[in-house]
């Protein structure tokens, strides 16, 4: 027995013509939307609600999928806004055939398929590559920091959580004594078991709140503890990964930026490969000697996971957004979210998302000065991936003149090498492509009403980057097959 849904037909919803996707161009967006989800793979969703065959029949899943992704496309993400446009809009009433799923709906269903709608980025970005729109000759990666669904302002120090449980602590014992004494006199006024004798409104919120720093109190010293025995864990892997640069920093020039180790040659550019990607880096709890957080240590009551973070614009509450985008029609590769402010430790786990992803590796890849390590360069040349990184802040309008200069010399550091190499004309070249390539599309996707994430927990906000990722190239793959004639998502797939 299968699950029973709502009926959904999207081309027929009357008895006779007009068909409601007569109401749209041929070559209109909610189309396109509607072809591709035909082709996508739901089996996932699907298979959420064969487990459970009773109850109310829910809307179906190809039309909550088409909803969310259009809306998304066009800068609509809230489902109050997605719920008055099927009602308003003729291409929200289209996808939604005719129909007027409630906000609620659209949001538990956000919610619960949060992690298939997330695996659906890739299925879109093999579909680019299908029609020829990702190359991986040179791609470049970059971040932008994007406000957390939280107030900055709901921040708490470790140290001010001890300052106020220490404060709340003597109010809650003096509120507690005030409110003893107020049922006494009112026992000796109305006699025991009479009304009266509720705790005040103003202790209940004082020991709500108590008990909430509390709560953040022990999460932050778990994690700080937690920190400190990965830490020493990870001291003998760091001193590993120090020999192995200081014995690349030995080698020929040549040998480091052209020539991989004879027993690690890469993969040929466009070949399969398949690799467990690294973990996004996590923000790491400041800590003392004594592995105790220190006093300026936070936690922020609305989302415990964002933290506090720089900005041209001064300091958000927020996350730290990473994309790698292909040079060719500037589609994004690779997607996800964390919470540390620098970005140096991105750039490995980036490329290997984006190598897993595509099911390939890139030939170049650029990035400014705030990915340079010394290891980065390493371990991104023997990944098979010639690496362009700025040692330094390049000036606003592209990279240093390129200049001839001769060869690094064999007791160089990679950071010298590096330099050098960003000098000759092909390095100022392919580096002064990486504005170009990346920056764009976050320009487009901020232009979309981007301006900060609508869920919490870094779980979620990264689902949800996710979201924004495919739908970025969902709307380049639309723009590739406009100007030709009308070709839908399934002469694509069989092409």
């Amino acid at each position: 027995m299968s699950k029973t849904y709502l009926p959904y037909q999207p081309t027929q919803s009357f008895l006779l013509p007009p068909s409601p996707l007569d109401w749209l161009p041929e070559d209109h967006l909610a189309r396109f939307v509607l072809d591709t989800v035909g082709e996508l793979d739901l089996s996932e969703i699907f298979s959420y609600y064969d487990r459970e065959v009773r109850g109310y029949p829910p809307h179906h899943p190809m039309m909550m999928v088409a909803l969310l992704l259009y809306a998304y496309c066009v800068g609509v993400p809230s489902s109050r806004k997605i719920e008055r446009r099927t009602h308003e809009d003729i291409a929200f009433r289209v996808i939604a055939g005719n129909t007027h799923p409630d906000h609620t709906r659209i949001s538990e269903f956000r919610r619960i398929h949060l992690r298939a709608l997330t695996k659906l980025f890739v299925q879109v970005l093999r579909l680019c590559q299908k029609m020829g729109l990702v190359k991986l000759g040179h791609v470049a990666l970059d971040g932008t920091k994007i406000k957390a669904n939280a107030s900055k302002h709901k921040a708490m120090s470790h140290e001010r959580m001890n300052q106020d449980t220490a404060r709340l602590e003597a109010e809650v014992e003096k509120l507690l004594k005030e409110a003893e004494q107020a049922d006494a006199d009112e026992d000796g006024e109305h006699g025991k078991g009479r009304r009266g004798d509720e705790l005040p409104q103003e202790l209940r919120r004082r020991e709500g709140r108590l008990a909430r720093i509390r709560a953040l109190q022990a999460d932050l010293v778990a994690e700080a503890q937690l920190q400190a025995h990965q830490r020493q864990a990870a001291e003998s892997e760091e001193a590993q990964a120090e020999a192995v640069v200081s014995e690349m920093n030995n080698i020929r020039a040549a040998k480091q930026i052209v020539d991989p180790p004879d027993d690690q040659d890469p993969p040929p550019p466009g070949a399969p490969t398949t690799m467990v990607p690294e973990p996004m880096p996590e923000h790491q709890v400041p800590v003392s000697k004594d592995g105790a957080p220190t006093a300026k240590a936070q936690r922020n009551f609305t989302d415990a996971d964002s933290r506090i973070m720089k900005t041209g614009d001064g300091f958000i509450q927020g996350y730290n957004a990473q994309a790698m985008v292909d040079e060719e029609y500037q589609i994004i590769v690779a997607a996800d979210v964390s919470n540390q402010c620098p970005d140096a430790e991105h750039l490995i786990p980036m490329l290997d998302r984006t190598i897993d992803n595509c099911q390939a590796v890139p030939q170049k890849m650029s990035s400014d000065t705030g990915y340079f390590s010394e290891a980065n360069v390493v371990r991104a040349q023997s990944r098979g991936v010639e690496a362009y990184i700025a040692t330094k802040r390049q000036k606003h309008g592209g990279p240093q003149q390129p200049t001839q200069t001769t060869p690094a010399s064999q007791e160089s550091d990679l950071k010298a090498q590096m330099r050098s190499k960003l000098s000759t004309p092909e390095g100022a070249r392919v580096y002064s492509r990486r504005k170009v390539i990346v920056e764009p599309p976050f320009g487009q996707i901020k232009n979309r009403g981007l301006r900060s994430f609508l869920l919490r927990g870094i779980q979620k906000v990264r689902g949800e980057w996710s979201l924004i990722a495919l739908t970025h190239n969902l709307l380049k793959l639309h723009k590739a097959t406009r100007p030709g004639p009308a070709v839908g998502t399934c002469a694509l797939l069989a092409a």
